[in-house]
């Protein structure tokens, strides 16, 4: 196989998940379900990966996880749906990272992160090599708030890309985990990678919060100021937006109705298939839509990472 034309990098968990709504954690008597593959990053190439199989692109992933059975869970995943991972390293330390998720009425989830060995990805793990045939690298904020060295990496990976290929896209989801870091820190370490990015994927929360203003569309439109060329806003059940350098109208796909059984790793599904659609020059609607139904046939199975194929995506929308 040929250096991936998709690249991500960072943490690699698995997911153990309350199979009821609003029970706390500290709740003993009732259950949870997994392990189940996860990582935020990890479901983005996952995604493309599934995505990407008909159009001759390659994906690869830059991780380290445990020596265990949490860890093979998670490569093996990956590696059923033709995702490299040449470039995931064992440690020698710790265990695979575990992430404890629990579901409320309404629609927020409570985290519990271990983040074993997914923080200690570092930049010595990103090799210039690796990126020789580089398109498209995604940068998630969890990579960048889960240790030094995982930012650090996450730094390299951007400067490389520029480097190997400077009409590469990167593109970065913000994921904003105010319970791993606070929101000053968060905007000081999002800025270098706002600086480099070329495709913004903001809920609208987060919109706000990286524009420093209220309303999601303001918000996405104040964000075009700090570099990137697209905002591409998720907006959950009302579907997603799009917006563009000098044009303050959004372009607005609307969701996909599906019966929802886990909405984890949607929207992380959905940037995968995003990424996908532009690469191949499709135009930003189609590509809107080819994204929307991945997250729509996401929430239909239960754990981060779907079976979903392309076939299934295509029957949807067209």
């Amino acid at each position: 196989m040929k250096n991936p034309d998709i690249i991500s990098l960072g943490e690699l968990l698995v997911e153990i998940m309350r199979t009821e709504i609003d029970i706390p954690h500290e709740s003993s008597a009732e259950l949870y379900r997994g392990p189940f593959p996860s990582g935020a990053p990890a479901i983005f190439i996952d995604s493309a990966a599934r995505m990407a199989k008909p159009f001759n692109l390659n994906t690869g992933y830059i991780g380290v996880r445990g020596l265990d059975e949490f860890g093979d869970c998670i490569v093996s995943k990956l590696e059923q749906d033709g995702v490299d991972v040449s470039q995931i390293r064992i440690s020698k330390n710790k265990t695979t990272g575990i992430a404890f998720n629990q579901y409320n009425t309404d629609g927020s989830r409570k985290f519990i992160f271990a983040a074993g060995a997914a923080g200690e990805t570092s930049p010595e793990d990103v090799r210039e090599e690796y990126f020789s045939n580089i398109k498209a690298l995604h940068i998630m904020g969890t990579a960048l708030s889960i240790s030094e060295s995982s930012r650090e990496a996450c730094y390299k990976a951007i400067s490389i890309t520029r480097k190997v290929n400077p009409k590469a896209i990167i593109s970065f989801d913000p994921n904003l985990r105010l319970e791993m870091l606070d929101i000053n820190t968060i905007l000081e370490i999002s800025k270098p990678v706002l600086d480099e990015t070329n495709i913004l994927l903001p809920s609208g929360e987060e919109a706000e919060m990286l524009a420093g203003i209220k309303g999601e569309k303001a918000a996405c439109i104040k964000l075009l100021e700090k570099n990137p060329n697209i905002v591409v806003l998720k907006q959950g059940k009302r579907g997603a937006s799009v917006f563009i350098e000098n044009q303050k109208e959004e372009i607005h796909v609307p969701a996909f109705i599906v019966d929802e059984i886990d909405p984890t790793g949607a929207g992380d599904s959905f940037g995968g298939a995003f990424i996908v659609g532009y690469l191949q020059g499709w135009d930003l609607k189609r590509s809107l839509k080819f994204a929307n139904a991945a997250g729509a046939l996401k929430v239909t199975h239960f754990g981060p990472m779907p079976d979903t194929t392309i076939e299934q995506i295509l029957e949807l929308i067209d």
